[in-house]
């Protein structure tokens, strides 16, 4: 579904002889939509003479034709950063060369609506806000997204401190967030939200919330009722209205979470934007995991952020961005759900909590897995693999201490840290996801001779598991990092459980096959033999040949016997 936006403005002299103020909008067809985004602006000229009109209209007009001239791989804000730095130049240099224009200038707000994402740019005192329902009669608190840029004096109230124009280097303020539906922004410029009160702006966008009124009717009624009131300024105002939302855009989300700063080491006892820490879960070299208690919620959750030393290197940011990205996206009850904040000022994300442990820690914890527990865990575990694959998601992690067993007997795949995904071409910076990783214990065998992750190098690793949780062993051995192992046939399980039925058996060494074509295709068709069991047993796999499983030693023998036959029959000719 692509992003629908239903848009209105109005702008209007007021009282004053000529308007100085100027506001466009850009709402492209794909495949701008999905690269550029929505884009609108609005501009208050300043000058006693026409050049305040000129710098606006140029202004706009310079913006939202060279937005969409950037590159696509540029971020939002370097995009809007570059463009309007260059207008600004511009507006100077013909500020200083033509008399008639001698000291144009211009305020400037805009709003670029891409994906699931907002970003706002902004200079001087024009204003962009968002009115945000909760999806009831009472929706949230307007929010002004931008600041100021005056003087903060009573007896300079109004008097710029930054404008385009006003000086040789522009300072922009940057701002993004995450878009919801129904959200309502509106950009004013100060002829309209000085002679409004804010209880009455956010009236009017409530309207437009509930769908009594338009964005057009809404920018309209916003101009006269700030005459109304006394406004001896030029009324401009624009409204937007969020209709529907695309999927979570990858390029969105990376922009999002690279710009924010990871958060000190925090204590039991401390907050992070608003969430009490109530203990840490667990520690890596790259990140880490706290339970969190959210006060407004009243709930538990899990937030995960990356080790402050960690946080300034690009590749983890966007790693740890990707792995929130991924996380969002599979929305199933075999995997913790994300939790949106509603403000973010950290580098971190939020998933829900779940009481129990992972299968590991069960394990340390010397709980026996009988059989009937192996097949019902097994068949979750596996449902949850094929949920991530429908998904053109591969997880490349599947082992003991990434799978969670809640006390509501639920299987739930954790740690998407090394996932791939079939849209990860969206950010080049994560080529190097696409390097071997995993635990080597529980990476297939062609993956140690180069081989990519698929679908079934999953099936392998779950397989693997199930293994595990049975004998406590593994099916070729421990395998240590930076080793490169030979595979031959793989240990039945049966030898270190013997309770185990043969079917369970022929299902279990099946998935871990060492040949990939042996293995199952899919995850519904390892789900399928789990289910059908005894009913319909897979027959026992043939053991491996020697010219397969290990060609290199079978040649060795055969060239080291073809040497010992020619020293003996040597030996025969010299003695006779």
């Amino acid at each position: 579904m692509p992003l629908i936006v239903t848009t209105g403005h109005h702008s209007v002299a007021g009282v004053r002889p000529r308007n100085e103020d100027f506001v466009g909008m850009v709402t492209p067809n794909e495949p701008d939509l999905s690269s550029k985004g929505v884009i609108a602006a609005i501009a208050d000229g300043v000058s006693g003479n026409e050049g305040g009109r000129e710098a606006s209209e140029y202004a706009v007009r310079g913006l939202l034709t060279d937005y969409y001239a950037t590159p696509d791989t540029w971020e939002i804000t370097t995009s809007l950063e570059k463009v309007l730095v260059a207008i600004n130049s511009w507006v100077q240099q013909q500020g200083s060369v033509r008399k008639e224009l001698a000291g144009m200038a211009s305020t400037l707000t805009t709003l670029v609506l891409r994906g699931r994402m907002y970003y706002t740019a902004h200079v001087g005192d024009t204003r962009c806000y968002l009115l945000r329902s909760d999806g009831s009669d009472t929706p949230g608190k307007l929010q002004k997204l931008t600041q100021d840029h005056v003087w903060d004096r009573p007896e300079m109230q109004h008097v710029l401190t930054r404008a385009i124009g006003m000086d040789t280097r522009l300072a922009i303020d940057h701002g993004m967030g995450e878009a919801r539906l129904n959200d309502v922004f509106l950009l004013a410029c100060d002829g309209v939200w000085s002679a409004i009160s804010e209880y009455d702006l956010t009236d009017f966008l409530k309207q437009v919330s509930q769908k009594k009124i338009t964005p057009e009717q809404a920018s309209r009624a916003l101009c006269e009722a700030a005459i109304a009131a006394g406004s001896q300024d030029n009324c401009s105002a624009i409204v937007l209205q969020i209709n529907t939302l695309p999927e979570g855009d990858l390029r969105d989300a990376l922009s999002e979470l690279r710009s924010l700063p990871a958060p000190p080491k925090t204590k039991v006892g401390q907050m992070i934007d608003g969430y009490v820490v109530e203990d840490i879960l667990h520690t890596s070299q790259t990140t880490v995991l706290y339970l969190v208690n959210d006060l407004q919620h009243h709930r538990k959750l899990v937030l995960k952020t990356l080790q402050p030393e960690r946080a300034d290197d690009p590749h983890e940011r966007s790693a740890f961005a990707h792995e929130a990205w991924l996380a969002k996206r599979v929305v199933a009850r075999f995997f913790p759900q994300v939790i949106t904040p509603d403000h973010r000022h950290f580098l971190y994300y939020l998933s829900t909590w779940h009481a129990g442990d992972s299968l590991q820690k069960r394990l340390d914890a010397g709980q026996h897995f009988t059989v009937p527990d192996v097949i019902t865990y097994g068949s979750k575990l596996v449902r949850a693999i094929g949920a991530l694959h429908r998904r053109s998601i591969l997880h490349r992690d599947i082992k003991p201490a990434n799978v969670h067993l809640g006390d509501d007997e639920e299987i739930r795949i954790l740690d998407l840290g090394v996932a791939q995904s079939g849209l990860d071409a969206e950010d080049k910076s994560l080529s190097a996801s696409y390097t071997m990783a995993g635990t080597p214990s529980f990476l297939a065998p062609e993956q140690f001779q180069g081989a990519s992750a698929a679908r079934n190098t999953d099936i392998y690793a779950a397989g693997v598991t199930l293994y595990y949780l049975l004998t406590r062993h593994y099916p070729y051995g421990e395998i240590e990092p930076f080793q490169r192992p030979k595979f031959g046939d793989p240990v039945v399980p049966s030898r270190y459980r013997p309770d185990l039925p043969a079917w369970l058996e022929n299902v279990l060494l099946k998935a871990i096959a060492r040949d990939p074509q042996e293995r199952f295709e899919t995850a519904e068709e390892f789900l399928l033999a789990l289910e059908r069991g005894a009913a319909r047993p897979l027959p026992a796999p043939a053991s491996t040949p020697l010219l397969k499983r290990d060609p290199a030693t079978l040649w060795r023998a055969i060239a080291i016997s073809a040497i010992v036959m020619n020293i003996l029959l040597l030996y025969v000719l010299i003695v006779r």
